[in-house]
């Protein structure tokens, strides 16, 4: 028998059967392991090439809450509780007492040395007390679970993760009114994973910071720094609603590519969030996870190599951005610093927008740890002001309502539409002349030009009401109000299908209000009664600050529409909306005399930009409105070369367009010429 066994032994080394070699094979494949290899995703480039967002990796400064909870008086308060039970009491205080000096002096050397660091005191305890208060508010929800469980509360929001914490601790406060109860139940917790985990308290935003950090806290009990990959912001808020953020994928529904194994989101994965370029570019940033897969001996038998995401490159001019912005927030420049405001510059010849600004901002680079706050925020910092919130645009609409009134013939070139010096029939608009005892008619033949010039509501809301309501709404339309403003361009449309910035269409009609509208014929009537109220960009009448900025291109290219631009590479169709040469030359000479006349509305805050020495002319529309307050500004500027750029601005509480907003105008005008967009000559 041990000869037989020698001898199969001997078959099976030297004279393999090709069966034996094909069931060996067929095992081995059957054992086959595969590894899905990560993919990075690509950069959000500016129009120059400079990096907006880009994968990399972070260090951040993480903190234990075995060391912040000292800074928490709630569980300070719950271990002189204890230690007050002790049999031996003093003693236990006074340990106690010991170790939580020695522990809020260690908080306090942390503070200072970020504060080294050059961050802000004020920041690094905010950090720490929100850690926490986020570490408590987890503790007191189990203490709340696990003692006082309501089944009917647990109903009535349907499971019990979806029970508001507010609404938890007011049955818990029910249940135990008295705080100092409350406070050992919760301290009774210490069963929380995020307890036991070093927790983020800020960013190391340089490979300095990560050097210096590195030696000041290698000694310090409960700090770390950590890496891992994340997405990197260097402009931080810098049009940060435009840009957006990425977020955790789990949770996020309808995402577009679950039959794609490779593409399709995992556990940690991280995805473009709504509404900016970084969830729109969803589809060509994300990019593919590759694949190896080896055999039972460890061979690699297939591989599929990683597709890294696309690169997506915008038409913002990032540094200009940052200069405005700047210049917007500067209170040594802006009294209205404070305020909510929005910002936008049009390249006229390309239609490529050069400039969104929206305020408040926030920095994106630490808008996970921050959104909750974010999104409670009375001024809604996370909304892009310039496309997704609708203004009265007040007076800035009146150049339209002109040109649509001339080339319908509704009013003569020279026509006198009189503002005398007595209150308008109640019901209509009343000049703001008249409110100080004048009149326009006391100071010019208040024909278009001059309405232009000294903003005439009087002139523009009769004028309004000679037009057909739908013919004001086809004027409108044509000029891009009514509808939203930016499109996806066609890669995009490809990657990820029905993605598109939120963003608001405005109203030019009577009754529900609609964001899908892109065919005239989709939009509601607008009734007569409003049309004295819409002359005067008033009453129901809403646009977008970009919306208004893109009019102000049309009248610059002569009547010629383009949408706006946001990607570079996208093409958009120029519409020739046969606008008659001598309206527009009515429409602009009003817009140059409100800037360049000492009487119109605009003089005296844009003559400091001396904008006439780099061989620049521009033209403006002042705006304010009523319910609610704003402040407007919107015009183009045009050099000797053909360099055109168009522009709006608009100051929420602000009271006037020419004071409140004139001068940021005239500041983003004078930081396109800086940028090199526009003008001819140095200024002597």
């Amino acid at each position: 028998m041990l000869l037989v066994c020698i001898a199969v032994l001997a078959r099976l080394q030297l004279l393999p059967s090709p069966d034996y070699i094909k069931e060996i094979s067929e095992f081995k494949q059957a054992r086959n392991r595969a590894y899905q290899l990560k993919t990075i995703r690509g950069k959000i480039l500016d129009r120059n090439h400079r990096i907006i967002a880009a994968d990399e990796a972070k260090f951040e400064l993480n903190i234990s809450y075995g060391l912040t909870k000292y800074a928490d008086p709630r569980v300070v308060r719950a271990m002189r509780f204890k230690a007050a039970k002790d049999k031996t009491e003093n003693k236990a205080l006074d340990q106690l007492q010991q170790r939580i000096n020695s522990k809020f002096l260690q908080i306090e050397n942390v503070i200072e040395k970020c504060v080294q660091l050059g961050y802000s005191r004020e920041q690094i305890i905010s950090g720490i007390n929100q850690i926490n208060e986020r570490i408590w508010n987890s503790r007191s929800f189990v203490a709340w679970r696990r003692n006082f469980l309501n089944e009917d509360i647990v109903t009535k929001y349907g499971s019990l993760a979806s029970v508001p914490l507010s609404v938890a601790m007011e049955d818990f406060e029910k249940n135990k009114p008295d705080e100092d109860d409350r406070i050992l139940l919760t301290a009774a917790v210490t069963d929380i994973v995020e307890m036991k985990k070093d927790c983020f308290l800020t960013n190391l935003e340089d490979d300095e910071n990560v050097f210096i950090a590195q030696s000041e806290f290698m000694d310090i009990e409960g700090v770390s720094i950590s890496a891992k990959p994340g997405r990197s912001y260097p402009y931080k808020s810098i049009a940060c609603q435009t840009i957006g953020w990425v977020g955790s994928a789990s949770g996020v529904s309808q995402h577009p590519f679950t039959d794609d194994r490779l593409k399709r989101y995992l556990a940690n994965d991280v995805c473009g969030r709504e509404d900016g370029v970084e969830y729109v570019c969803e589809g060509l940033l994300r990019g593919k996870r590759g694949e190896l897969v080896y055999d039972i001996d460890g061979n690699v038998i297939a591989e599929l190599p990683t597709d890294f995401g696309d690169d997506v490159v915008l038409t913002l001019d990032m540094e200009l951005t940052k200069n405005i912005t700047e210049r917007l927030k500067d209170p040594d420049f802006n009294q209205n610093y404070n305020s909510s405001i929005a910002a936008v510059v049009i390249d006229v010849n390309s239609s490529e927008v050069l400039s969104l600004v929206s305020l408040p901002d926030y920095d994106i680079n630490r808008i996970r740890y921050d959104y909750g706050k974010l999104l409670n925020d009375p001024c809604v910092p996370l909304i892009n002001r310039c496309i997704n919130k609708q203004y009265p645009p007040g007076s800035v609409i009146k150049p339209l309502i002109l040109l649509a009134g001339l080339e319908t013939e509704k009013v003569g070139v020279d026509e006198v539409i009189s503002c005398p010096a007595h209150e308008p029939p109640k019901g209509w608009p009343a000049c703001w002349l008249q409110k100080k005892y004048s009149c326009h008619d006391d100071k010019w033949p208040n024909n278009g030009t001059n309405a232009i010039k000294g903003s005439c509501n009087i002139y523009f809301s009769r004028l309004a009401n000679r037009l057909d309501s739908r013919i004001l709404q086809k004027y409108l339309f044509a000029f891009g109000y009514g509808r939203p403003a930016l499109s996806v361009y066609e890669e995009v449309q490809k990657a990820a299908p029905a993605r598109n910035f939120r963003q608001a269409a405005g109203i030019i009609y009577s009754g529900r209000v609609r964001n899908t509208i892109e065919d005239f014929n989709d939009l509601s009537a607008l009734r007569d009664s409003e049309k004295r109220w819409f002359g005067i960009g008033q009453g129901n009448c809403r646009t977008t600050p970009l919306q208004v900025a893109n009019t102000m291109a049309t009248l610059s290219r002569g009547g010629i529409f383009k949408k706006p631009i946001l990607f570079k590479g996208q093409a958009t169709m120029p519409e020739a909306l046969n606008i008659k040469p001598q309206t527009l030359q009515i429409v602009r000479k009003g817009m140059y005399a409100v800037v360049n006349q000492s009487d119109g509305t605009a003089y005296k805050e844009l003559r400091s930009g001396n904008f006439a020495g780099y061989g620049i002319t521009v033209y403006g529309k002042t705006g304010s409105t009523e319910g609610p307050y704003h402040a407007w500004f919107a015009g183009f500027a045009e050099d000797e070369t053909g360099r055109k750029i168009a522009f709006s601005v608009i100051v929420e509480g602000g009271a006037h367009g020419s004071s409140d907003a004139g001068p940021l105008a005239r500041e983003m005008v004078s930081l396109c010429i800086e940028a090199g967009y526009i003008g001819t000559k140095k200024h002597k």
